[in-house]
């Protein structure tokens, strides 16, 4: 057996010189396939069907038709390069499968006979489509299609005999095939070979209906691709805008606005989520919303932070319920089904929003923020819907990091102005705080070096001078030394319960003991007669107290007062177990100067000074206060101060972990 042959188109075109080969795209063979098909489907004969695919996918496009077909007919043949065991593959009529390199293999053939009619296409392929265009239905071929009897005759018994080779087995089948449908009959000896009496209606209303369903395809396609194009230029229109500017708000109101314009009759919710990377620092808390009835803004509202929804939106993906209702997950929240039937969602589209891959392993990986839209009735969201706001949410992406980088780059500006003022303050505040003890100390040196006949008193009196501008000396050391431990955490701690009282008691003692023989204001402590034991560090809470109230001192006068206490409303009533550590407040009050209500925060920063330090009345480098903060909050607590304004007096609170039985 031979697997090459001739072309079967040729030899036709050869044999019938009056027949024209034309050039068709395979969608126009497609509908004139199905359409000379349909005349075996909505006739009542039983004609010979012989259909050549070239390949056995093409024919795995059709098999379910030719299953149809071989219900209306017992004669059908398939030809078809096979690919799988498409020759032996059980089938209600005969599978032939082609060699490759059988011209037939690139022909297309449907040959028709029957006893009233025949029809016939005869086509090789022409053209493939061209690298940019990859579409099955714009690969071309060249033939011709005809009723015209002799030549589907002929088509047929050249198709039967190219069978035969394959298949010799169906030898006798086929020769009874051809004595049946008159093949072996020259043109003239048939009587009825002039008449071929075709539904000429039907054929045509057949194929008009192809040639419609095809028209409407690419009208659809056209209009998908206008769509696809209208929501691309949408998404570069938002990306221009929102690149336009390095503002956050500026940035979540362009959005809303944009995407309120698509989905008007959506409550559309964007806001920011806080996030932990290193070396950044993150954009503040932030929304924006569009709402056609009632609003969301204010009530912090973020779906996005439910266990529901959040480990999803950090993998990147989109969340989209088209019922709430009904949807198993949330079904599975009380707490969350209410809060939706609160807000009269019952359908709801969480976007998140990105910047770069999310990894595998979620390094790193937060969403900046979320776009959520929200409707009061059941909606099912479109993938083309998803799509597009996945790139709008892309884009808003770049621009918030943009603008994060934006704000970190204002800090670190910001620091490092605070840096060169730190610097000038440090250069001048140290130099004058040690220039002056120093002087001091060396005249007083000098003199008694000078002087040796220098009366007893006065000489006691430059002694005393020299040593309390030493002390003063190592205290502004000592002081410098600890807040540069403390701020680089070297400072290692023993926690353990500490009586807060007794604590209170020594730092008062030390206070009164190291200001003789300076009056200081009348110090009073009010404290509840039983007390839990706090948990800190004896010496580190120590040094807390007495810096606070040197302070107190300092700005208060000899004729006021100073009040130790403890703020009750931060005690529990029972001391009972909780999830947070109970903390205790002690509470300073003097009723010395006071602090501007602005000031309030910038009293604690390093070499901060109420007054310029060459104008202040009391001395220091300003880091009593800033040391007083390290300490609090490496103790586990806080500080922070409350005022009325100048001559107001002022109020200190230091929160202290407590131990609870």
């Amino acid at each position: 057996m031979t697997t090459e042959s001739s072309s079967l188109l040729q030899e036709l075109l050869q044999s019938f010189p009056q027949l024209r080969a034309q050039v068709y795209f395979k969608a126009s063979l497609t509908a004139l396939s199905h359409a000379i098909e349909d005349l075996v489907l909505a006739g009542t004969e039983r004609p010979l069907v012989i259909a050549n695919f070239q390949q056995e996918r093409y024919y795995r496009q059709e098999a379910a038709r030719y299953q149809r077909i071989a219900q209306c007919t017992d004669r059908v043949y398939v030809l078809a390069a096979p690919e799988t065991d498409f020759a032996s593959a059980p089938a209600p009529y005969a599978t032939i499968g082609i060699a490759p390199t059988d011209t037939l293999a690139q022909e297309w053939h449907l040959a028709i006979v029957g006893q009233s009619y025949s029809a016939c296409l005869i086509c090789r392929e022409y053209a493939a489509p061209v690298d940019t265009i990859d579409l099955d239905s714009a690969r071309q071929f060249r033939g011709f299609w005809t009723f015209d009897v002799d030549v589907s005759r002929q088509a047929a018994s050249l198709l039967l005999d190219r069978i035969v080779r394959y298949r010799p087995d169906l030898t006798a089948q086929i020769d009874a095939d051809k004595q049946r449908y008159q093949l072996t009959a020259r043109p003239k000896d048939a009587i009825e070979l002039g008449a071929n009496p075709v539904d000429a209606q039907l054929f045509i209303d057949r194929l008009v209906t192809y040639l419609q369903a095809s028209q409407y395809k690419q009208v659809k396609a056209y209009r998908q691709v206008v769509e696809q194009e209208r929501r691309e230029r949408l998404v570069n229109q938002i990306s221009a805008t929102v690149r336009q500017s390095l503002d956050l708000e500026a940035i979540l109101a362009v959005t809303i606005r944009e995407v309120s314009q698509l989905f008007g009759e959506c409550r559309c919710l964007l806001y920011t989520l806080p996030r932990e990377l290193s070396g950044s620092s993150p954009l503040p808390r932030s929304e924006c919303e569009f709402a056609p009835e009632a609003s969301l803004l204010g009530q912090n509202w973020q779906l996005a932070t439910h266990p529901q929804f959040q480990s999803i939106l950090n993998r990147g993906d989109i969340i989209a319920i088209a019922d709430t209702s009904q949807d198993s997950g949330i079904q599975s929240h009380p707490d969350l089904q209410q809060k939706l039937a609160q807000a009269q969602i019952q359908a709801c589209l969480l976007v998140p929003i990105f910047v770069g891959v999310v990894t595998d392993t979620g390094d790193c990986q937060q969403c900046l923020a979320v776009l959520e839209l929200h409707r009061d009735c059941p909606h099912l969201w479109s993938v083309a819907d998803r799509e597009l706001l996945a790139g709008i949410a892309q884009q808003v992406g770049i621009s918030l990091l943009q603008a994060e980088a934006f704000v970190n780059l204002q800090q670190l500006n910001q620091q490092l102005v605070s840096i060169k003022q730190t610097q000038s303050n440090l250069i001048a505040i140290v130099g004058h705080e040690l220039r002056t003890p120093l002087s001091t100390i060396q005249v007083c040196l000098e003199s008694l070096d000078s002087e040796p006949d220098m009366p007893i008193e006065f000489q006691q009196s430059m002694v005393e001078t020299a040593l309390a501008d030493s002390e003063r000396l190592r205290r502004l050391i000592q002081d410098f030394l600890l807040l540069s431990r403390l701020e680089s955490n070297v400072a290692t701690w023993h926690m353990e319960p500490i009586d807060l009282a007794d604590a209170i008691s020594m730092a008062v003692s030390h206070l009164q003991a190291a200001a003789q023989p300076r009056n200081l204001p009348k110090v009073i402590v009010d404290l509840p007669s039983v007390l839990p034991l706090a948990i800190a560090d004896n010496e580190a809470l120590f040094q807390l107290l007495s810096k606070i109230l040197d302070n107190a001192c300092k700005f208060t006068p000899p004729t006021g007062t100073i009040t130790v206490t403890i703020e009750s409303a931060n005690i529990p009533a029972d001391w009972a177990k909780t999830d947070i550590q109970p903390m205790l407040a002690v509470q300073i009050i003097d009723t010395g100067r006071g602090i501007e209500p602005d000031r309030l925060e910038t009293i604690f920063e390093r070499f901060y000074q109420e007054e310029g330090f060459l104008k202040r009345a009391v001395g220091g480098a300003g880091l009593g206060l800033a040391i007083c903060r390290q300490l609090a909050r490496q103790l586990g607590g806080q500080i922070w101060a409350t005022s009325q304004g100048k001559g107001q007096g002022s109020q200190f609170y230091i929160t202290v972990p407590v131990l609870v039985d």
